[in-house]
Protein backbone atom coordinates (compact mmCIF):
# COMPACT_ATOMS: atom_id res chain seq x y z
CA UNK A 1 0.00 0.00 0.00
CA UNK A 2 1.19 3.57 -0.64
CA UNK A 3 0.01 5.96 1.71
CA UNK A 4 -0.56 9.37 0.81
CA UNK A 5 -1.41 12.85 2.23
CA UNK A 6 -3.66 14.77 0.57
CA UNK A 7 -4.10 18.64 1.51
CA UNK A 8 -5.43 21.54 -0.24
CA UNK A 9 -6.29 25.22 0.16
CA UNK A 10 -3.73 26.58 2.35
CA UNK A 11 -4.61 30.62 1.53
CA UNK A 12 -1.51 31.59 3.10
CA UNK A 13 -1.45 35.06 4.27
CA UNK A 14 -5.39 35.15 4.43
CA UNK A 15 -7.20 36.37 7.11
CA UNK A 16 -5.09 39.41 8.29
CA UNK A 17 -7.90 41.28 9.51
CA UNK A 18 -9.00 38.72 11.91
CA UNK A 19 -5.49 38.89 13.49
CA UNK A 20 -3.19 41.12 15.34
CA UNK A 21 0.89 42.01 14.97
CA UNK A 22 2.50 39.75 16.66
CA UNK A 23 5.40 41.82 18.34
CA UNK A 24 7.82 38.87 18.97
CA UNK A 25 7.81 37.90 15.23
CA UNK A 26 6.70 41.05 13.73
CA UNK A 27 3.98 39.10 11.99
CA UNK A 28 0.40 38.97 11.88
CA UNK A 29 -0.91 36.15 14.68
CA UNK A 30 -3.14 34.76 11.55
CA UNK A 31 -0.33 34.11 9.61
CA UNK A 32 0.78 32.20 12.25
CA UNK A 33 -1.76 30.79 12.38
CA UNK A 34 -1.84 28.70 8.76
CA UNK A 35 1.83 28.24 9.56
CA UNK A 36 0.53 26.24 12.55
CA UNK A 37 -2.00 24.03 10.74
CA UNK A 38 0.61 23.45 7.38
CA UNK A 39 3.28 22.42 9.97
CA UNK A 40 1.15 19.99 11.59
CA UNK A 41 0.03 18.53 8.25
CA UNK A 42 4.17 18.01 7.36
CA UNK A 43 4.76 16.87 10.70
CA UNK A 44 2.51 14.07 9.86
CA UNK A 45 3.85 13.45 6.44
CA UNK A 46 7.22 13.01 7.94
CA UNK A 47 5.84 10.93 11.03
CA UNK A 48 3.87 8.59 9.62
CA UNK A 49 6.07 8.47 7.05
CA UNK A 50 3.94 8.96 3.91
CA UNK A 51 5.11 7.85 0.22
CA UNK A 52 3.40 10.59 -1.27
CA UNK A 53 2.10 14.72 -0.63
CA UNK A 54 -0.48 15.63 -2.77
CA UNK A 55 -1.49 19.54 -2.94
CA UNK A 56 -4.64 20.17 -4.24
CA UNK A 57 -3.93 24.24 -5.16
CA UNK A 58 -4.74 27.68 -3.71
CA UNK A 59 -0.95 28.14 -1.97
CA UNK A 60 -1.27 31.90 -1.52
CA UNK A 61 -4.42 34.32 -1.29
CA UNK A 62 -2.95 35.68 -5.04
CA UNK A 63 -0.30 34.89 -7.58
CA UNK A 64 2.27 37.05 -6.02
CA UNK A 65 2.61 36.88 -2.46
CA UNK A 66 5.21 39.00 0.04
CA UNK A 67 8.22 37.53 0.12
CA UNK A 68 8.13 36.63 4.13
CA UNK A 69 4.80 35.10 3.44
CA UNK A 70 6.52 32.87 0.40
CA UNK A 71 9.05 32.03 3.06
CA UNK A 72 7.03 30.57 5.54
CA UNK A 73 5.21 28.55 2.96
CA UNK A 74 8.35 27.27 1.04
CA UNK A 75 10.07 26.45 4.60
CA UNK A 76 7.66 23.67 5.65
CA UNK A 77 7.21 22.21 2.09
CA UNK A 78 11.23 22.17 2.15
CA UNK A 79 10.61 19.65 5.12
CA UNK A 80 8.79 17.09 2.37
CA UNK A 81 12.44 17.29 0.49
CA UNK A 82 14.90 17.17 3.25
CA UNK A 83 12.50 13.54 4.09
CA UNK A 84 13.06 12.71 0.72
CA UNK A 85 9.15 12.35 0.23
CA UNK A 86 7.95 13.21 -3.25
CA UNK A 87 5.18 16.31 -3.40
CA UNK A 88 2.83 17.13 -6.39
CA UNK A 89 1.94 21.19 -6.20
CA UNK A 90 -0.80 21.56 -8.25
CA UNK A 91 -2.05 25.12 -9.39
CA UNK A 92 -5.46 26.40 -8.39
CA UNK A 93 -6.58 29.59 -9.30
CA UNK A 94 -5.00 31.68 -6.84
CA UNK A 95 -2.30 30.67 -7.83
CA UNK A 96 -2.36 31.97 -11.05
CA UNK A 97 -2.71 35.69 -12.91
CA UNK A 98 -6.48 36.99 -13.47
CA UNK A 99 -5.40 36.21 -16.88
CA UNK A 100 -5.14 32.42 -15.89
CA UNK A 101 -1.39 31.68 -17.47
CA UNK A 102 0.47 29.42 -15.61
CA UNK A 103 1.17 28.93 -11.96
CA UNK A 104 3.23 31.76 -11.13
CA UNK A 105 3.13 31.38 -7.14
CA UNK A 106 4.52 27.87 -7.62
CA UNK A 107 6.54 27.97 -10.80
CA UNK A 108 9.41 28.53 -8.39
CA UNK A 109 9.87 25.39 -7.63
CA UNK A 110 9.76 24.25 -11.04
CA UNK A 111 12.48 26.72 -12.08
CA UNK A 112 14.51 25.13 -9.24
CA UNK A 113 14.25 22.11 -9.75
CA UNK A 114 13.53 21.10 -6.00
CA UNK A 115 14.21 17.59 -5.56
CA UNK A 116 11.28 15.13 -6.00
CA UNK A 117 8.89 18.23 -6.41
CA UNK A 118 6.33 18.61 -9.13
CA UNK A 119 4.26 21.82 -10.31
CA UNK A 120 1.01 20.64 -11.75
CA UNK A 121 0.62 23.31 -14.14
CA UNK A 122 -1.03 21.13 -17.06
CA UNK A 123 -3.17 18.10 -18.17
CA UNK A 124 -0.78 15.25 -17.64
CA UNK A 125 -0.04 12.06 -15.89
CA UNK A 126 3.31 11.59 -14.16
CA UNK A 127 4.42 8.18 -13.18
CA UNK A 128 6.21 8.83 -9.47
CA UNK A 129 8.09 6.26 -7.85
CA UNK A 130 7.53 6.35 -3.68
CA UNK A 131 9.33 4.07 -1.44
CA UNK A 132 6.39 1.56 -1.49
CA UNK A 133 6.01 1.14 -5.51
CA UNK A 134 4.73 3.52 -8.53
CA UNK A 135 1.80 5.62 -8.82
CA UNK A 136 0.15 7.72 -11.83
CA UNK A 137 -0.78 11.01 -10.70
CA UNK A 138 -3.03 12.80 -13.71
CA UNK A 139 -2.75 16.51 -12.80
CA UNK A 140 -5.51 19.02 -13.70
CA UNK A 141 -5.02 22.64 -12.88
CA UNK A 142 -7.64 25.04 -12.87
CA UNK A 143 -8.59 25.85 -16.28
CA UNK A 144 -10.27 29.17 -17.38
CA UNK A 145 -11.57 29.86 -20.85
CA UNK A 146 -8.65 31.32 -22.44
CA UNK A 147 -6.82 27.56 -21.45
CA UNK A 148 -9.49 25.84 -23.81
CA UNK A 149 -11.16 28.40 -26.23
CA UNK A 150 -10.16 31.37 -28.05
CA UNK A 151 -12.52 34.35 -28.03
CA UNK A 152 -14.29 33.59 -31.41
CA UNK A 153 -15.66 30.84 -30.05
CA UNK A 154 -17.31 31.88 -26.96
CA UNK A 155 -18.60 35.31 -28.64
CA UNK A 156 -22.55 35.39 -28.60
CA UNK A 157 -22.67 32.52 -26.01
CA UNK A 158 -24.61 32.24 -22.44
CA UNK A 159 -22.27 31.17 -19.17
CA UNK A 160 -24.13 27.55 -19.61
CA UNK A 161 -23.25 27.53 -23.52
CA UNK A 162 -19.47 28.45 -22.66
CA UNK A 163 -19.60 25.98 -19.50
CA UNK A 164 -20.86 23.21 -22.28
CA UNK A 165 -18.41 24.04 -24.86
CA UNK A 166 -15.53 23.75 -22.38
CA UNK A 167 -16.48 20.24 -21.01
CA UNK A 168 -16.70 19.29 -24.35
CA UNK A 169 -13.50 20.67 -25.02
CA UNK A 170 -11.82 18.83 -21.55
CA UNK A 171 -13.27 15.54 -21.84
CA UNK A 172 -11.44 13.92 -24.70
CA UNK A 173 -8.02 15.74 -23.26
CA UNK A 174 -8.69 13.68 -20.15
CA UNK A 175 -10.10 10.61 -21.84
CA UNK A 176 -6.35 10.93 -23.80
CA UNK A 177 -4.72 10.62 -20.51
CA UNK A 178 -6.88 7.71 -19.48
CA UNK A 179 -6.18 5.33 -22.63
CA UNK A 180 -2.53 5.90 -21.98
CA UNK A 181 -2.69 4.25 -18.22
CA UNK A 182 -0.39 1.77 -17.26
CA UNK A 183 -3.23 -0.39 -15.96
CA UNK A 184 -1.14 -2.34 -13.48
CA UNK A 185 -0.61 0.57 -11.58
CA UNK A 186 -2.74 2.69 -8.69
CA UNK A 187 -4.04 5.48 -10.58
CA UNK A 188 -4.92 9.09 -8.96
CA UNK A 189 -6.62 12.42 -10.30
CA UNK A 190 -5.11 15.65 -8.82
CA UNK A 191 -7.54 18.87 -10.07
CA UNK A 192 -8.71 22.05 -8.89
CA UNK A 193 -12.11 22.56 -9.57
CA UNK A 194 -15.54 23.09 -9.18
CA UNK A 195 -18.07 19.75 -8.98
CA UNK A 196 -21.67 20.45 -9.91
CA UNK A 197 -22.50 18.53 -6.39
CA UNK A 198 -19.87 20.20 -3.96
CA UNK A 199 -21.68 22.22 -1.29
CA UNK A 200 -19.39 25.82 -0.90
CA UNK A 201 -17.73 27.75 1.55
CA UNK A 202 -15.90 30.95 1.23
CA UNK A 203 -14.55 30.46 -2.12
CA UNK A 204 -17.98 31.44 -3.19
CA UNK A 205 -17.01 35.13 -2.14
CA UNK A 206 -13.34 34.77 -3.77
CA UNK A 207 -13.36 33.67 -7.30
CA UNK A 208 -16.07 31.10 -8.23
CA UNK A 209 -18.20 31.64 -11.59
CA UNK A 210 -14.15 32.54 -12.56
CA UNK A 211 -13.74 29.27 -13.79
CA UNK A 212 -16.46 26.66 -14.64
CA UNK A 213 -18.27 23.70 -13.07
CA UNK A 214 -17.23 20.55 -14.08
CA UNK A 215 -19.79 17.33 -13.88
CA UNK A 216 -19.53 14.52 -11.16
CA UNK A 217 -19.51 12.28 -14.60
CA UNK A 218 -16.42 13.53 -15.83
CA UNK A 219 -14.58 12.12 -12.21
CA UNK A 220 -16.30 9.47 -11.67
CA UNK A 221 -14.12 6.77 -13.70
CA UNK A 222 -13.25 2.82 -13.08
CA UNK A 223 -9.18 3.89 -13.43
CA UNK A 224 -9.31 6.13 -10.68
CA UNK A 225 -8.56 4.86 -7.25
CA UNK A 226 -8.71 8.09 -5.78
CA UNK A 227 -9.89 11.57 -6.79
CA UNK A 228 -8.02 14.06 -4.70
CA UNK A 229 -9.23 17.52 -5.56
CA UNK A 230 -8.83 21.12 -4.62
CA UNK A 231 -10.63 25.10 -4.31
CA UNK A 232 -13.57 24.20 -2.03
CA UNK A 233 -13.42 25.11 1.30
CA UNK A 234 -15.62 22.69 3.06
CA UNK A 235 -14.20 19.51 3.77
CA UNK A 236 -16.81 16.53 2.05
CA UNK A 237 -16.90 13.40 -0.16
CA UNK A 238 -19.31 13.76 -3.38
CA UNK A 239 -19.07 9.65 -3.99
CA UNK A 240 -19.59 7.82 -0.99
CA UNK A 241 -19.98 4.85 -2.48
CA UNK A 242 -16.25 5.49 -2.12
CA UNK A 243 -16.08 3.78 -6.03
CA UNK A 244 -13.54 5.92 -6.23
CA UNK A 245 -13.97 7.96 -3.29
CA UNK A 246 -13.88 12.07 -4.31
CA UNK A 247 -12.50 13.69 -1.82
CA UNK A 248 -12.35 17.36 -1.34
CA UNK A 249 -10.25 18.04 2.07
CA UNK A 250 -11.10 21.51 2.78
CA UNK A 251 -8.73 24.24 4.04
CA UNK A 252 -6.26 24.05 6.50
CA UNK A 253 -7.88 27.15 8.59
CA UNK A 254 -10.64 29.02 8.35
CA UNK A 255 -10.57 32.07 5.98
CA UNK A 256 -13.82 34.21 7.47
CA UNK A 257 -17.05 33.79 9.18
CA UNK A 258 -18.71 31.73 6.65
CA UNK A 259 -16.31 28.51 7.90
CA UNK A 260 -16.89 29.12 11.11
CA UNK A 261 -18.71 25.65 11.85
CA UNK A 262 -16.77 23.78 9.41
CA UNK A 263 -14.14 21.14 10.20
CA UNK A 264 -10.88 21.42 9.34
CA UNK A 265 -7.88 19.28 7.90
CA UNK A 266 -6.35 17.07 5.41
CA UNK A 267 -6.87 13.52 4.44
CA UNK A 268 -4.72 10.67 4.61
CA UNK A 269 -5.10 7.70 1.82
CA UNK A 270 -3.69 4.21 1.86
CA UNK A 271 -3.95 3.43 -1.82
CA UNK A 272 -3.10 -0.20 -4.24
CA UNK A 273 -4.57 -1.31 -7.47
CA UNK A 274 -7.71 -1.99 -7.50
CA UNK A 275 -8.10 -0.53 -3.32
CA UNK A 276 -7.82 2.73 -1.33
CA UNK A 277 -8.88 3.61 2.08
CA UNK A 278 -8.84 7.37 3.24
CA UNK A 279 -9.37 9.27 6.55
CA UNK A 280 -9.84 13.12 7.39
CA UNK A 281 -7.59 13.96 9.99
CA UNK A 282 -9.05 16.94 11.44
CA UNK A 283 -6.96 20.21 12.64
CA UNK A 284 -7.30 22.26 16.26
CA UNK A 285 -7.77 25.45 14.10
CA UNK A 286 -8.27 29.21 16.00
CA UNK A 287 -12.59 29.32 16.86
CA UNK A 288 -14.72 31.58 14.69
CA UNK A 289 -17.76 32.77 16.57
CA UNK A 290 -20.42 34.96 15.47
CA UNK A 291 -22.77 36.10 18.61
CA UNK A 292 -26.04 38.09 17.34
CA UNK A 293 -28.18 39.60 19.60
CA UNK A 294 -31.63 41.59 19.57
CA UNK A 295 -31.84 43.85 22.16
CA UNK A 296 -34.09 46.30 20.54
CA UNK A 297 -37.41 45.28 23.00
CA UNK A 298 -34.77 45.26 26.18
CA UNK A 299 -35.20 47.67 28.89
CA UNK A 300 -31.83 47.32 29.43
CA UNK A 301 -29.49 46.26 25.85
CA UNK A 302 -26.10 46.30 27.97
CA UNK A 303 -27.08 43.96 30.37
CA UNK A 304 -28.35 41.72 27.22
CA UNK A 305 -25.65 41.93 25.67
CA UNK A 306 -22.72 41.55 28.65
CA UNK A 307 -25.70 38.53 29.45
CA UNK A 308 -25.36 36.97 25.90
CA UNK A 309 -21.23 37.45 25.48
CA UNK A 310 -20.75 35.00 28.82
CA UNK A 311 -23.09 32.34 27.25
CA UNK A 312 -19.82 31.74 24.67
CA UNK A 313 -16.50 30.76 25.20
CA UNK A 314 -14.27 33.41 23.54
CA UNK A 315 -10.99 32.78 25.01
CA UNK A 316 -8.51 33.20 21.77
CA UNK A 317 -10.81 33.08 19.28
CA UNK A 318 -12.25 35.43 16.70
CA UNK A 319 -15.31 37.15 17.60
CA UNK A 320 -18.12 39.17 15.76
CA UNK A 321 -20.67 40.62 18.13
CA UNK A 322 -23.71 41.53 16.02
CA UNK A 323 -27.00 43.61 17.79
CA UNK A 324 -30.25 44.87 16.93
CA UNK A 325 -31.18 48.20 18.35
CA UNK A 326 -33.09 50.93 18.11
CA UNK A 327 -31.80 54.77 17.63
CA UNK A 328 -33.08 55.47 20.59
CA UNK A 329 -31.46 53.02 22.67
CA UNK A 330 -27.86 54.07 21.42
CA UNK A 331 -26.98 56.24 24.33
CA UNK A 332 -27.60 53.04 26.74
CA UNK A 333 -24.83 51.04 25.28
CA UNK A 334 -21.41 51.54 26.87
CA UNK A 335 -18.57 50.60 24.89
CA UNK A 336 -15.99 50.14 26.94
CA UNK A 337 -17.35 47.44 29.04
CA UNK A 338 -18.22 45.72 25.74
CA UNK A 339 -14.31 45.98 24.83
CA UNK A 340 -13.48 45.17 28.66
CA UNK A 341 -16.28 41.64 28.29
CA UNK A 342 -14.09 40.90 24.95
CA UNK A 343 -10.90 41.11 25.91
CA UNK A 344 -9.79 37.87 26.85
CA UNK A 345 -10.63 37.06 22.89
CA UNK A 346 -8.44 37.02 19.95
CA UNK A 347 -9.67 39.37 18.09
CA UNK A 348 -13.70 40.88 17.65
CA UNK A 349 -15.22 43.31 15.56
CA UNK A 350 -18.92 44.43 17.40
CA UNK A 351 -21.51 46.04 14.92
CA UNK A 352 -24.68 47.84 15.82
CA UNK A 353 -27.65 47.24 13.47
CA UNK A 354 -30.08 49.95 13.65
CA UNK A 355 -33.77 48.99 13.36
CA UNK A 356 -36.03 51.50 11.69
CA UNK A 357 -39.75 51.96 13.89
CA UNK A 358 -40.91 52.36 10.26
CA UNK A 359 -40.06 48.87 9.14
CA UNK A 360 -40.86 47.13 12.08
CA UNK A 361 -43.45 43.84 12.17
CA UNK A 362 -46.70 44.08 12.10
CA UNK A 363 -48.48 43.32 15.19
CA UNK A 364 -50.83 40.24 14.52
CA UNK A 365 -53.86 42.20 15.95
CA UNK A 366 -53.16 45.06 13.09
CA UNK A 367 -52.93 41.86 10.50
CA UNK A 368 -54.95 41.42 7.44
CA UNK A 369 -58.63 40.08 8.10
CA UNK A 370 -58.86 41.83 11.48
CA UNK A 371 -61.34 44.93 11.45
CA UNK A 372 -60.73 47.18 14.03
CA UNK A 373 -61.80 51.01 14.19
CA UNK A 374 -58.61 53.20 14.81
CA UNK A 375 -58.58 53.36 18.47
CA UNK A 376 -58.65 49.78 18.49
CA UNK A 377 -55.55 49.30 16.88
CA UNK A 378 -53.87 52.54 18.43
CA UNK A 379 -55.00 50.38 21.41
CA UNK A 380 -53.17 47.15 20.50
CA UNK A 381 -50.29 49.27 19.22
CA UNK A 382 -49.79 50.88 22.21
CA UNK A 383 -50.83 47.60 24.82
CA UNK A 384 -47.38 46.36 22.67
CA UNK A 385 -44.40 49.33 22.88
CA UNK A 386 -43.41 49.35 26.76
CA UNK A 387 -41.92 52.42 26.54
CA UNK A 388 -44.75 54.30 25.42
CA UNK A 389 -47.02 53.49 28.70
CA UNK A 390 -46.34 56.68 30.51
CA UNK A 391 -48.52 58.91 27.89
CA UNK A 392 -51.06 56.40 26.88
CA UNK A 393 -53.56 58.70 28.03
CA UNK A 394 -52.47 61.34 26.81
CA UNK A 395 -52.27 59.65 23.35
CA UNK A 396 -55.50 58.56 23.28
CA UNK A 397 -56.64 61.87 24.17
CA UNK A 398 -54.79 63.45 21.34
CA UNK A 399 -56.29 60.35 18.81
CA UNK A 400 -59.82 60.96 19.88
CA UNK A 401 -59.25 64.63 18.94
CA UNK A 402 -57.78 64.06 15.38
CA UNK A 403 -60.83 61.70 15.38
CA UNK A 404 -63.25 63.88 16.25
CA UNK A 405 -61.78 66.98 13.16
CA UNK A 406 -62.97 66.11 9.46
CA UNK A 407 -61.77 63.54 7.76
CA UNK A 408 -59.34 65.48 4.99
CA UNK A 409 -58.17 67.49 7.47
CA UNK A 410 -57.19 63.73 9.66
CA UNK A 411 -55.72 62.57 7.05
CA UNK A 412 -53.34 65.54 6.27
CA UNK A 413 -52.55 65.70 9.76
CA UNK A 414 -51.43 61.75 9.64
CA UNK A 415 -49.22 62.45 6.70
CA UNK A 416 -47.46 65.59 8.08
CA UNK A 417 -46.96 63.34 11.15
CA UNK A 418 -45.94 60.21 9.35
CA UNK A 419 -43.30 62.59 7.38
CA UNK A 420 -41.84 64.27 10.60
CA UNK A 421 -41.22 60.27 12.12
CA UNK A 422 -39.12 59.34 8.89
CA UNK A 423 -37.36 63.13 9.44
CA UNK A 424 -36.54 62.18 13.04
CA UNK A 425 -35.41 58.81 12.60
CA UNK A 426 -33.49 59.84 9.24
CA UNK A 427 -31.53 62.22 11.95
CA UNK A 428 -31.07 59.52 14.51
CA UNK A 429 -29.31 57.73 11.88
CA UNK A 430 -26.97 60.47 11.07
CA UNK A 431 -26.42 61.62 14.65
CA UNK A 432 -25.37 58.20 15.63
CA UNK A 433 -23.17 57.56 12.33
CA UNK A 434 -21.25 61.45 13.16
CA UNK A 435 -20.88 59.63 17.03
CA UNK A 436 -18.54 56.75 15.56
CA UNK A 437 -16.97 59.05 13.07
CA UNK A 438 -15.84 61.35 16.43
CA UNK A 439 -14.95 57.91 18.43
CA UNK A 440 -12.43 56.84 15.36
CA UNK A 441 -10.83 60.24 15.60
Amino acid sequence: MIKILHLSDIHMGSGFSHGRLNPKTGLNTRLEDFMGSLSLCIDRAIASPVDLVLFGGDAFPDATPPPFVHEAFASQFRRLADADIPTVLLVGNHDQHSQGNGGVSLSIYRTLAVPGFIVGDRLTTHRITTRNGDIQVITLPWLTRATLLTRPETEGLSLSGVNELLINRLEPVLEGEIRQLDTSLPTVLLAHLMADRASLGAERFLAVGKGFTVPLSLLNRPQFEYVALGHVHKHQNLNPSNDPPIIYPGSIDRVDFSEEKEDKGYVLIEVAKGEVKWEFCPLPVRPFRSIEVDVSEAENPQKELLKALKKHDIQEAVIRLVYKIRSEQLELINTNQLDEALKTAHSYSIRAELISQLTRPRLPELGVGNQLDPMEALKAYIDNKTDLRDIVDDMLEAAQLLLNQQPEIWLEESVISYQLSVISYQLSVISYQLSVIRCKF
